[in-house]
């Protein structure tokens, strides 16, 4: 339908036709930002809301790296970089993807954008063409598929249970491609669910990939340090013969605490790269040099971020056991521990169908979540967004008292309902 509406003016105005691009049509809202702006705007009116819909590191931004932005500045480091990022910065990133992850590229295979999603909505755009699909695993990042369908590609959803870990079933994988299969996302740790692939499984995937020729793989590695033992974490460029199929995209937002300084990466071979940094050259030039600054003194933190990082995942740890422990105790409640990331992603079905006064029936996450908040004035992210509507994400990169008290929240508004399933 095409919408029109006379402009204003004086005489002789003109309709105008208001119809968007079926490409902005296709692409759903983001549901994170919608929650943060519905909480954002209660906390506005003097609303108590505990914030646990987004995945933002209440640490500050380690020192050494705020020092050298500063530095930055103070040097007058304020003009364009190149491109793809400085020759500097990309070297660094060479030689870390070397030494954590036994994945070798040279400065030329590097694009530096602003933020991990920047770099994954540019590699879509430069590898699919209108028709192809890109496979899913689910529960995911609420962006792919909206990412997918911005490039005019079909996002494709592969299922998992919360009984496997929300680990994707190779088999179902190999079973769900076809010759429209142009790329796979693996995020891994995950978000939203914490889940750590195992190296063996991504063993079998990969050979599952080798029998498809047009298939490439998109490694979303940004939660690579925030990882708890026994779990570890592989590049899924590092596995045989896979590096010439794999896209690795990573970033500084997470483990370093450096969110609004708006700065990833990805690598992989010069042909799909070179395409990147053509799409980058044209849509928003080179990332922040004061951030690339940045970017080199987290690199030079030591290994995973050395002492300063650990010290941040070791409070990750603890707050995750802490909701594990708390929501155990909860009947009908199921989950999957997380082995990474901070994200717990919690199954509260059993409360589905409950009716509330004044509130209407709970009938999915999405209600459930606006229940919590209304009710609880916590912040939580549907999982619905994230293709498992069974479920809700709670983010625990927030302080342990500020979990504790969202927690008993929580706890007494689940209370004041009926379980509406058998337990």
């Amino acid at each position: 339908m095409i919408w029109m509406v006379k402009a204003q003016g004086g005489p002789g105005q003109m309709d105008v036709d208001l119809t968007l691009s079926s490409r902005v049509d296709a692409v759903k809202p983001c549901k994170t930002l919608a929650i943060l702006d519905q909480a954002t705007d209660l906390l506005k009116a003097g609303v108590p809301v505990i914030m646990l819909a987004a995945g933002e590191p209440d640490f500050d931004t380690p020192s050494v790296i705020a020092e050298a932005g500063i530095n930055a500045i103070r040097e007058g480091y304020t003009k364009y970089t190149s491109n793809a990022g400085t020759l500097e910065l990309r070297t660094a990133i060479c030689q870390k993807l070397k030494e954590e992850n036994g994945i070798s590229y040279t400065p030329d295979q590097v694009v530096v954008s602003n933020g991990a999603k920047q770099s994954i909505l540019q590699a879509v755009l430069a590898v699919c063409s209108p028709g192809d699909e890109v496979i899913i695993p689910a529960p995911f990042w609420v962006s792919y598929p909206e990412i997918a369908r911005l490039a005019d590609t079909t996002p494709v959803i592969v299922p998992t249970s919360i009984s496997g870990n929300f680990l994707m079933d190779y088999k179902l994988l190999e079973a769900t491609l076809t010759e429209k299969s142009r790329l796979l996302i693996l995020c891994s740790p995950s978000n939203p669910t914490g889940s750590v692939y195992p190296k063996k499984l991504l063993e079998e995937i990969a050979k599952i990939v080798a029998k498809h020729p047009r298939l490439l793989v998109l490694s979303d590695e940004i939660y690579e340090h925030i990882i708890y033992a026994p779990a570890a974490h592989t590049s899924f460029a590092s596995l045989p013969g896979m590096w010439e199929r794999t896209l690795t995209v990573n970033g500084f937002s997470k483990a370093f605490a450096m969110t609004g300084w708006r700065l990833g990466y990805i690598a992989g071979p010069k042909h799909f790269i070179s395409a990147c940094a053509k799409i980058q050259s044209q849509f928003t030039s080179s990332a922040s040099s004061i951030a690339q600054k940045a970017a080199l003194a987290a690199l030079s933190m030591g290994y995973a971020g050395g002492e300063t990082v650990e010290t941040m995942v070791k409070a990750f740890r603890e707050r995750r056991d802490f909701l594990v422990k708390s929501f155990g105790e909860l009947e009908g409640v199921k989950y999957s521990e997380p082995q990474g990331a901070f994200y717990l992603f919690i199954d509260l079905s059993c409360y589905y169908g409950a009716e509330v006064e004044g509130f209407s029936v709970i009938n999915g996450s999405e209600s459930l979540c606006r229940y919590l908040l209304d009710r609880a004035q916590v912040a939580l992210l549907p999982g619905g967004a994230c293709g498992d509507d069974t479920c809700i994400r709670i983010s625990y990169a927030s302080s342990l008292a500020t979990l504790q008290e969202a927690f008993r929240r929580i706890k007494k508004a689940l209370l004041t309902l009926r379980p509406s399933v058998p337990v």
